[in-house]
């Protein structure tokens, strides 16, 4: 029997960058309750693990330790936040990650969530494992960035190459690129770091190119698919399929960790690719044929991006659903469909599947998706060179 771990952290509700901020717990608690509505949670092939925050220590392994301070500092005294040293750090007011009251502790807490699910794989108390509140890939050695204040997923590699890993591998199907946790590692040969994303050209980080490949020993260690604004479901799952599978599959990993992020959804408010619903279910299934072919299926699933709260969490329970390996119904629980729309003041989706025509169509998305078939496929030559 294929055991999955589902962690659990307070952190889920406690990471709040503000009542307007795009980042909003509220998404993540939906896709947890929604996971529970289908009933994936009670099965005997389920392991439900509380996690306890981490420590300076572990956090410090990938960030600067005056970093964490500084994160500490801000953490108790909001109000520091308009001085010239919280934007030093990434934390001015009016910023994408400002400081709030507890960030350090929520943070900490989200990075225990990751480290605590990739000790239940690499410790072999579980085959596989799920937590959706991980996932902040922007944050910097020293900086805040991107909504992230610490860095959970290479926290997380850190832990396991701690713990013994040889070879970590890492893939992020966010639509912004993993900067953060490439950066981290971009010197490392023990890393392997890929992404796909939308081009920096247009999105946010700015990174994430393809002549990104890593520097000294870990040359070659870094791989990047970066689409152009508009393009859909086939360069999206090329670049999955055909450029990170046989990059991951080479570099012989021990165990892989995945960001998966919801926002290449084309209903994603802040960003432009056209990925439609149908390319998820088949994405989650090549990740999961992916970490049985190169690793045993040892495979540590994080949350990430995502603020259309109508997708994401559907997309996380499709997402858990296929490493379960269960076919869920297509008709959402009716009681979580009726909360749902009450915390949202909005109607939802009724169905796990249901979905609207991409806003970009024609011969805009003809052209975006024919560039992002030329990338991939340069992408694919780099692997050989």
């Amino acid at each position: 029997m294929t055991v999955t771990a589902f962690i659990r952290s307070p952190a889920l509700a406690e990471y709040r960058l503000g009542d307007e901020h795009p980042m909003s717990p509220l998404h993540r608690r939906l896709a947890v309750e929604l996971i529970e509505a289908y009933g994936l949670l009670d099965r005997d092939d389920v392991r439900i693990v509380e996690s306890e925050p981490a420590t300076d220590e572990q956090i410090s392994r990938v960030h600067a330790p005056a970093y964490v301070r500084a994160a500490r500092r801000f953490s108790e005294s909001p109000v520091l936040a308009s001085s010239w040293e919280a934007a030093q750090w990434g934390f001015a007011a009016g910023g994408d990650t400002p400081a709030f009251a507890g960030m350090h502790e929520a943070t900490a807490g989200i990075c225990g969530a990751s480290i605590t699910g990739a000790m239940e794989v690499w410790e072999g108390r579980a085959d596989q494992s799920f937590s959706v509140a991980g996932g902040l890939h922007h944050a910097l050695s020293n900086r805040a960035a991107g909504f992230c204040v610490y860095n959970d997923p290479a926290v997380a590699i850190a832990a396991l190459l701690d713990a013994g890993a040889e070879r970590v591998a890492y893939v992020d199907v966010d639509v912004h690129h993993g900067d953060g946790t490439q950066w981290i590692f971009y010197e490392d040969p023990r890393v392997l770091t890929c992404s796909v994303h939308e081009s920096g050209r247009y999105l946010f980080p700015g990174t994430g190119m393809l002549a990104e490949r890593g520097v000294g020993e870990g040359a070659g260690t870094s791989v990047n698919i970066p689409l152009p604004a508009y393009s859909g479901d086939a360069p999206y799952l090329r670049a999955v399929e055909e450029v990170i599978a046989p990059a991951v599959l080479a570099f012989d990993p021990d165990i892989i960790v995945t960001q998966d992020g919801a926002d290449p959804h084309h209903q994603d408010p802040l960003a432009h690719l056209q990925v439609t619903t149908a390319a998820f279910p088949r994405l989650y299934r090549t990740l999961k044929q992916l970490a049985a072919e190169a690793c045993g299926g040892r495979w540590v699933a994080l949350g990430g991006g995502g603020y259309n709260p109508d997708f994401v969490p559907r997309a996380w329970t499709m997402l858990f659903a296929t490493m379960l390996g269960v076919e869920l119904e297509d008709e959402l629980p009716p009681a979580w469909r009726e909360h749902a729309e009450a915390a949202l003041g909005r109607v939802v989706t009724s169905t796990l599947m249901g979905d609207v025509e991409p806003i970009v169509s024609g011969p805009e998305r003809m052209r975006a998706d024919q560039e992002g078939h030329l990338v991939v496929d340069q992408a694919r030559m780099l692997l050989s060179t």
